[in-house]
């Protein structure tokens, strides 16, 4: 919604007061108040709403609520003797009284979803917010600002998101609620707050992820820990909303991308809509995706982030097999991950694209170098130790192996390479003989959204090899529909294992199934 009155209109979604079209400059408080006043012109609006409004109900003297009325006042060509526009109610509070306008923002489009060509564009950026503090002991009361601090240092090893200082957001300690005045000073385009609380013997933190431009709740979870496992409780909260974050936001920045000009769009709007495809592992996806990160590195030439995504798209050509070329892709998988590292260094998306082109060249062993590169640069990076997973497998080292996967899975247990995780433990669980185990976490893994047709193949294998044999057929059927020419000889393609008495009992369970 927003309104027109006289020359001037105001549209509260933006946080933005124009006149004529032109953008009228305005402080926060100001703006807020404004705000406040039209939304409610039909009725008389009290002082206390007005503390509650814009100082969020913080004791205020009434010098600083007339100083911000004069303001307002000022900005709409009014003034305290003629109150055509802002009207005193003496002793009681204040009315608008110009005649106002509503109608539904310019940028709306169907299904109410807002156009987003205003859309700052550019890197995500984020600002964490001091958490409010309820039922606190003194002892315990430092947690409100330690927890964000963790958070902030945590963060900031993420090459994709902007993170604002903590000296800046900690200002707004006392007006963590006003969103419209965090988003306007601090121009962060996602505001991360949080309640801590002491119920009893516990501690408990609540998180709000939160669209500064929508005002819409991403994302928000609660975390409890007894009071004795504080340390444990600072280190899942950190972890837990890296990861969280790695999948909310580059979801939301895709989605607000689809709904502006595709000729508005920047490098970093392409890079996230070819994320969206990235994670939908089919042929039609990956090429769409392949598309997005060209478009990304055309507009930004040292946007390493392209070129990483360009390696991802060129690793699953080659890994599933979606080319005729599958050496060709596997060359141009390594060679864009150089592009990528060349560009930065310190990413870890750039070093995990590296670390899985060495799987295509069975070279797990330096793989493995590079995931682990990757992994010390962000310790929450879910991907990265899925993938350091997956290396070991390779190679037979169980511990490693199932290690880096609960790890992986404790920090995005939603994540979109789950199918993965899932697959991994069943591929190395069948190399230690554990084969009913194996064909439960095979089950699991190609039930996963997302799951391919190399996935369907490891559930018919361990399925087979675990006496399941109706289990194994329905599975056969499945890799018959999503690849109808897979072959063994795909599968040991993309998982060149060096136990040589594993790889012998799936390939004869794979032959008796026509594979």
């Amino acid at each position: 919604m927003t309104w027109t009155f006289g020359e001037f209109r105001l549209d509260p979604e933006r946080f933005q007061l124009s006149r004529g079209g032109r953008p009228v400059r305005l402080e926060p408080q100001v703006l807020s108040l404004l705000i406040h006043l039209v939304r409610n012109h039909d009725r008389m609006v009290t002082k206390d709403e007005i503390v509650d409004a814009v100082w969020k109900g913080q004791a205020v003297s009434d010098a600083s609520i007339s100083s911000r009325i004069r303001s307002a006042r000022q900005a709409v060509d009014d003034d305290g003797t003629g109150q055509a526009v802002i009207r005193t109610v003496h002793g009681r509070g204040f009315r608008f009284v110009a005649e106002v306008t509503a109608s539904a923002p310019v940028h709306a489009v169907m299904e109410g979803a807002t156009d987003q060509s205003d859309h700052p564009g550019g890197r995500p950026s984020i600002a964490v917010l001091p958490f409010r503090p309820l039922g606190m002991p003194a002892d315990l009361a430092f947690m409100a600002d330690a927890i964000p601090h963790e958070i902030i240092e945590a963060l900031s090893r993420l090459r994709w998101l902007a993170v604002i200082a903590r000296g800046s957001t900690f200002r707004f300690r006392q007006l963590s609620g006003d969103l419209d005045l965090i988003s306007a000073a601090l121009t962060a385009r996602y505001v991360l707050s949080g309640v801590i609380e002491n119920p009893g013997r516990r501690i408990a933190a609540t998180l709000e992820l939160t669209d500064t431009s929508s005002r819409e709740i991403l994302w928000a979870d609660r975390l409890v820990a007894p009071v004795e496992g504080i340390g444990d409780l600072r280190t899942r909260i950190v972890a837990h909303l890296v990861a969280a974050l790695e999948t909310h936001i580059p979801f939301n920045e895709a989605r607000l991308a689809r709904l502006r000009d595709p000729e508005s769009l920047d490098a970093w709007a392409h890079y996230h809509l070819g994320l969206a495809h990235l994670y939908r592992f089919t042929a039609d996806d990956t090429a769409l995706a392949q598309i997005c990160f060209e478009r990304a590195a055309a507009a930004d030439p040292q946007f390493a982030r392209a070129h990483a995504g360009l390696s991802f798209t060129s690793f699953l050509n080659a890994f599933l097999r979606l080319t005729p070329d599958p050496a060709a892709a596997s060359r141009d998988a390594r060679r864009h991950a150089e592009r990528s590292v060349g560009l930065d260094a310190l990413d870890p998306f750039a070093n995990f694209t590296m670390g899985r082109s060495f799987w295509l060249t069975n070279e797990p062993e330096i793989a493995a170098d590079w995931l682990a590169r990757a992994t010390a640069l962000n310790p929450n990076y879910a991907q990265g130790f899925y993938a350091s997973a997956f290396t070991a497998m390779l190679t037979g080292n169980a511990a490693v192996t199932f290690a880096a996967l609960d790890t992986s899975l404790h920090l995005s247990p939603l994540d979109p390479l789950l199918y993965g995780v899932h697959g991994v433990r069943a591929q190395m669980l069948m190399q230690q003989g554990e084969l009913q185990a194996a064909a439960r976490w095979a089950d699991r893994a190609a039930t996963t959204p997302g799951a391919h047709y190399l996935i369907a193949m490891i559930a018919l294998a361990a399925n087979g090899l675990a006496g399941r044999h109706d289990q194994a057929a329905r599975w056969r059927q499945k890799v018959h529909q999503l690849r109808p020419a897979a072959t063994a000889a795909d599968y040991f393609a993309a998982f060149p294992t060096r136990d040589v008495a594993s790889r012998v009992r799936i390939a004869a369970e794979l032959r008796q199934h026509g594979l």
